[in-house]
């Protein structure tokens, strides 16, 4: 187990995120997925703001390692039946929630049997990753979006883990950029050392150009591996968080030069308070 945050009811940040609207995009959230860095830190982080009165979201994908007996995991029949268009191909999404024992938080699945029924998560039994992570990312990305549009929810942070959640601030910002449920959200996302070896798929840049991104805001992902990946992220986000302590020489450079608030590293036990504060002095006053 990575950690187990208690949260004290009477900490003097407890009124401090209270109407507040976080939506929470991740690649993996306990207790549906293993203990790691990013899923303990996407279940934390929204118990932190839901204990403070904040209202929150949670969405992740529903991998088909996930029981859905166990966890009750139920389909949403009005948010799904809306096909997201995929590199020119009509992809369904099925919207599927369900509830965190004991902490009353709702947490929102994007399913679609192609991409997301194999009983794995982001590689084979091999350990290589699967051939269309590239798309799985921009389908996540846009079934977030669609979902959240769906719901007239306007969130007042967009908080991103995880690198299959990674490509949401792009789509935000550019292809999404005329949606005016997301014209006050701010983007934060957190960079984590938890990545991958190998490359996605190389096609992936010819089609995020299919959605008629430019290229000048993509050309990093012609070698889209777990850094391009992040790059074009921080890019297009608001304010960033050092999830993990030790990050690569590049990413942490790249992260010092980027003239946008930065979070160090917070120790588990100890995060909420500079969560808080992140949120509410260095994005929420930014001026659109």
């Amino acid at each position: 187990m990575y950690f187990c945050v208690f949260l004290d009811d009477n900490a003097k940040t407890l009124e401090h995120m209270k109407d507040k609207r976080i939506l929470y995009v991740s690649s993996e959230v306990v207790p549906y997925l293993p203990e790691t860095e990013i899923s303990s830190m996407s279940f934390e982080a929204p118990r932190m703001v839901n204990k403070q009165g904040g209202q929150i979201r949670i969405f992740m994908p529903r991998y088909g390692n996930i029981n859905e007996r166990r966890h009750q995991l139920h389909e949403v029949i009005r948010l799904s039946g809306i096909n997201l268009v995929i590199n020119d191909l009509d992809m369904p999404l099925i919207i599927k929630v369900a509830s965190i024992p004991k902490e009353r938080i709702q947490v929102y699945f994007i399913d679609n049997e192609e991409y997301f029924s194999r009983k794995a998560t982001l590689t084979d039994e091999n350990g290589q990753l699967f051939d269309d992570n590239d798309e799985r990312a921009i389908f996540f990305a846009k079934g977030v979006i669609e979902t959240v549009k769906k719901l007239n929810w306007a969130p007042d942070i967009i908080h991103v883990q995880g690198w299959l959640a990674s490509l949401l601030p792009l789509y935000l910002k550019q292809y999404y950029k005329d949606e005016p449920l997301f014209k006050q959200s701010k983007i934060v996302t957190s960079i984590y050392s938890q990545s991958f070896d190998e490359t996605l798929n190389k096609a992936l840049v010819n089609k995020i150009k299919f959605d008629e991104i430019e290229d000048k805001h993509i050309s990093k992902l012609k070698t889209p591996d777990y850094t391009t990946l992040m790059k074009v992220a921080i890019d297009f986000s608001d304010g960033l968080i050092k999830g993990s302590q030790d990050l690569s020489e590049d990413l942490d450079d790249y992260l010092s030069n980027c003239e946008k608030p930065v979070l160090d590293y917070q120790y588990p036990e100890a995060f909420a308070e500079a969560y808080t504060e992140f949120y509410n002095t260095q994005i929420l006053k930014q001026v659109p």
